[in-house]
């Protein structure tokens, strides 16, 4: 039998339990931030004591969409404390969900409000389906974990979660261009096709007499190590730095090997600019939610 733990996730968001309230409580906020929502809208209830039921879609591209439904089991005031319980279902055939239940714990703190969610979901599909969610819930876990320091992000700096939508997929279009070609320059021309031109213009600087060959494959190496990198750990700004000087090292190495080379087509000047651009981008598009921001464990005891 497949078992897998309740996806669990916290942060602490500097701003007042009413202010957090709404805009988690509010589906025309709600679903601004929140991943894994495309559309969240309450129904009418017939007294004000009833459960308050809500659809919600989720895209999931090629137009196609998966619909359900929801409803609020209870809510609990207490001082310095509140916690909303629902539980949720689709039918539609192509949901690996079947039903779940969960809740939003928020609990006032002297740094502020520690935002907090527990659900856990019935798979369909059979056995079939809880090996499919071995894949299904990390990811679940991880949008949620970024959603949540979306909304961290719109409360305490007043970045709407369109700008943060745009500026993540920014920086990810940069950090796969960037790795991709550290990877392609280490793998095909000092690697695979070294007599397509490198081992030339290393021999033409004099150096490493003999060996020109071997370390060809040594820096292809580490630009392939470099490349994977900074595919993995993005993010971190030292190496968009390294990055920068690096390039300016080879250039400048280049130059002083064989200066024809910067005047024929696709020169080393014209990558390595693009390259440094790319990099004074990422350096530049800060302020990006991250998932690894929360806390992904609840710690025993609590």
């Amino acid at each position: 039998m497949v078992k897998t733990k309740p996806i669990y996730v916290e942060t602490l968001i500097n701003s007042d339990m009413l202010n957090v309230w709404e805009y988690t409580q509010n589906p025309d906020l709600h679903q601004q931030w929140d991943l894994r929502f495309s559309e969240i809208d309450y129904l009418p209830k017939e007294k004000e004591s009833d459960p308050q039921r809500f659809l919600y879609t989720t895209k999931i591209g090629m137009g196609m969409r998966i619909s359900g439904k929801g409803e609020s089991i209870r809510t609990i005031h207490k001082d310095g404390e509140r916690v909303s319980s629902l539980k949720f279902w689709t039918d539609h055939p192509l949901s690996l969900i079947k039903e779940g239940s969960g809740y939003w714990k928020y609990v006032e703190t002297d740094a502020g409000i520690q935002f907090i969610t527990q659900y856990d979901y019935k798979t369909r599909f059979g056995f079939a389906g809880k090996m499919l969610d071995q894949l299904f819930k990390p990811l679940m876990g991880w949008a949620t974990a970024w959603s949540f320091d979306c909304l961290k992000l719109w409360l305490e700096k007043e970045i709407p979660p369109r700008l943060s939508f745009n500026k993540s997929m920014i920086h990810s279009i940069v950090s796969i261009v960037l790795a991709f070609i550290w990877v392609y320059q280490g793998l095909v021309p000092k690697i695979l096709f070294q007599d397509a031109g490198e081992l030339a213009l290393f021999r033409g600087t004099g150096m490493f007499q003999g060996h020109e060959a071997l370390f060809l494959y040594a820096l292809g190496t580490a630009q392939i190590l470099f490349g994977l990198l900074i595919l993995r750990f993005s993010r971190t700004k030292m190496l968009h730095r390294i990055n920068i000087l690096s390039l300016v090292c080879l250039g400048f190495g280049a130059l002083m090997s064989q200066w024809s080379i910067f005047a024929a087509p696709f020169n080393p000047t014209t990558i390595t600019m693009a390259m440094i651009g790319l990099s004074l981008i990422a350096l530049l598009n800060g302020d990006l939610p991250n998932a690894s921001n929360c806390k992904r464990q609840r710690v025993r005891g609590e």
